[in-house]
């Protein structure tokens, strides 16, 4: 039987390479072995830990191949990186133009990523009206998910 996980990934996977073929870029093995184990973790994952799954054979490759393959899958929406610890997880449906954030459980590490187009606007309003020319916004909270809150 096929987890609901194993669908996600199948999904993430399959819009990737849409999203790679629209976009006249190529969806090199390494981005798919990045984005496969991305999809398939329960947590976010830093980039040492990617490093260390992310060869042939359960060897290592070399970094540098990750920090590209995470640049690129960050760049085309499909992977976020939570700047509070400097992790990354794969995005819940690839190839959005909107901004998320991402709300990340203290217990559980799980990351839950929220579309937040009713916040954005109002941030850049205010940044704008002190004068500030905002290229980027980050939006991420800390605290516990539901899951967690009614298991304590």
């Amino acid at each position: 039987m096929v987890t609901s996980k194993e669908v996600h990934m199948q999904d993430l996977i399959r819009q990737a390479e849409a999203l790679c073929q629209r976009s006249g870029m190529a969806f090199t093995a390494p981005r798919r072995r990045v984005l496969e184990i991305l999809a398939a973790s329960e947590t976010p994952m830093k980039a040492y830990d990617l490093i260390s799954k992310a060869g042939e054979g359960g060897q290592a490759t070399k970094p540098p191949t990750v920090y590209r393959a995470l640049d690129f899958l960050c760049q085309l929406g499909l992977v976020h990186r939570i700047e509070q610890d400097a992790t990354f997880v794969a995005c819940n449906h690839a190839g959005h133009a909107q901004p998320v954030a991402l709300f990340v459980c203290n217990s559980c590490l799980k990351a839950t990523e929220v579309a937040y187009g009713e916040v954005s606007p109002i941030l850049e309003k205010a940044a704008a009206a002190k004068g500030f020319n905002l290229q980027r916004l980050v939006v991420e909270g800390r605290g516990q998910c539901q899951d967690c809150a009614m298991a304590a």
